[in-house]
């Protein structure tokens, strides 16, 4: 391939990359957020005075405070796997406790996998392995030759294409990606269905540089298909591109970093109001401070103070709630992200769990479906095929347990004389109290085998015999 092949970008990643470079921005915050200058600019500001209002001006990270919402809810329960025909295999065990040779377990890289896909929409999983002179499987188990995974974010994935197979199903026929950039050159690798090729290209940001491109290592593809699987956070309307968890929120943070920008400067001015004088007037700032003007000075040009109001401080704080219930909104997170006390009815409690419970499980679903990728090329790398299932959690109970707690004991204290009933209300009491199932399993058979007062009756013990009889009675 030659040097402007190489350097060739696909529509899509060109249209994308602004966004990206946001979204991944927006998640770290930090110098990060601060050098990507979202800030708006006034009118006469000077750089100087611009760079200034950046470093005052503190970021209120709702981007990955979301992002880590969704992951430790869906990651609270592990999925559960069954390998099928590869259980027991030496290189699976292997691979589970160190998928990317880099010591991270299986679990963890796909918890990464997730949260880069909730970022940016979607995230690339290529599944490799290395070469090896190994001329049996027993020399390739002894040099711990075994297919391993890298994870690749969209910027880096630059081209690539899509054919439709004779079913109908569209398939990866193509595909570009940058393993390592700097300002002097770039190491791309392409897969095609045939072949996996190493380049180096000089100067690859330069569109009309005179560097070359050079093949550095060129190795047919021994499994028939490009090893790469993409797994989506949302399915979007173009492939291979996703719907990012962000791509509402990151605006909406921008909005309000802009509102605490203008809290700050109204703060400023309001303690430290502008004095207007003369160049030939003498003062100075600070309490007590003593000004001197020329007795001679035009009464017209008497220095004077410009001091803003600072009602508008109220607007800015109401203003800056909205958005961040907007933000609460959109992800289906006010109850989850309130940091405060607020009167919600069970109903309204009820349907945002629902919502949010409905989005988890459709990103659990998009996870399970690209695990099941990721093995079958595991299993084609070692001439096997994968016949397991992966199965991530279809519900997540997200409750409010202090509100269940309470509407349990107000139903306790309903005086309903049923010991059915009240043995119901006490096992889901304890459900709610104890996380152990292996207690709660203990608790509910002594509910079940104990017998106490309910209502007027109370238990007694005739010659062995338990009998139902009233408090009148017990007491004669």
């Amino acid at each position: 391939m030659n040097r402007e092949e190489l350097q060739e970008k696909h529509h899509l990643w060109q249209s994308n990359i602004e966004n990206w470079e946001f979204y991944i921005r927006s998640y770290l915050g930090g110098n990060d957020y601060k050098n990507g200058y979202y800030l708006h600019r006034y009118i006469l500001e000077s750089p100087e005075e611009y760079d200034a209002r950046i470093r005052h001006t503190p970021l209120d990270n709702h981007c990955k405070n979301v992002v880590q919402i969704y992951t430790s809810f869906l990651w609270r329960v592990s999925p559960t796997r069954d390998y099928g025909s590869l259980d027991g295999d030496i290189q699976l065990q292997s691979f589970i406790k160190d998928a990317d040779l880099d010591g991270r377990s299986f679990n963890t890289i796909m918890r990464e996998v997730q949260m880069n896909a909730s970022i940016y929409g979607n995230c690339w999983v290529i599944v490799d392995k290395p070469q090896s002179n190994a001329k049996t499987r027993a020399e390739e188990l002894a040099q711990d030759i075994r297919p391993y995974v890298s994870i690749y974010t969209p910027e880096n994935i630059v081209n690539w294409s899509y054919k439709r197979a004779n079913s109908g199903r569209f398939y990866l026929d193509y595909l570009v990606i940058v393993e390592d950039i700097n300002s002097e050159r770039a190491i791309l690798k392409v897969f095609t269905e045939e072949t996996i090729r190493t380049y180096e290209v000089e100067e690859y940001e330069k569109e009309y540089a005179d560097g070359e491109s050079k093949l550095l290592e060129e190795i047919p593809n021994p499994i028939g298909v490009i090893p790469a699987v993409n797994v989506y956070n949302l399915r979007g309307n173009k492939r291979p591109i996703g719907i990012s968890d962000l791509s509402d929120v990151a605006y909406l943070q921008q909005s309000i970093y802009n509102d605490y920008s203008e809290k700050e400067q109204l703060i400023r001015l309001a303690n430290h109001p502008s004095l207007v004088k003369t160049p030939n007037v003498e003062a100075s700032a600070g309490a007590g401070s003593i000004i001197e003007i020329p007795e001679d000075l035009d009464s017209a040009l008497k220095p004077y103070i410009i001091q803003p109001s600072g009602q508008n401080l109220d607007g800015i704080m109401k203003c800056i709630q909205n958005k961040v219930d907007a933000i609460d909104r959109i992800t289906h997170m006010g109850s989850v992200r309130a940091t405060s006390g607020q009167i919600a009815s069970g109903i309204a409690l009820q349907t945002e769990f629902q919502l949010l419970n409905a989005r988890l499980s459709e990103k659990a679903d998009y996870l399970e479906n690209a695990e099941e990728h990721i093995w079958s090329l595991f299993a084609r790398w070692l001439d096997k095929e994968f016949d397991g299932s992966i199965n991530y959690p279809d519900t997540f109970d997200i409750r409010d347990w202090a509100n269940d707690m309470q509407y349990l004991q107000m139903a306790k204290a309903s005086g309903v004389k049923s010991e059915t009933f009240n043995k119901e209300i006490d096992k889901q009491i304890a459900d709610t109290v104890i996380d152990d199932n292996d207690k709660i399993k203990t608790i509910n058979e002594e509910i079940d085998n104990s017998r106490a007062v309910r209502g007027q009756f109370q238990t007694t013990n005739v010659e062995g015999v338990t009998v139902g009889e009233t408090e009148e009675e017990a007491s004669s």
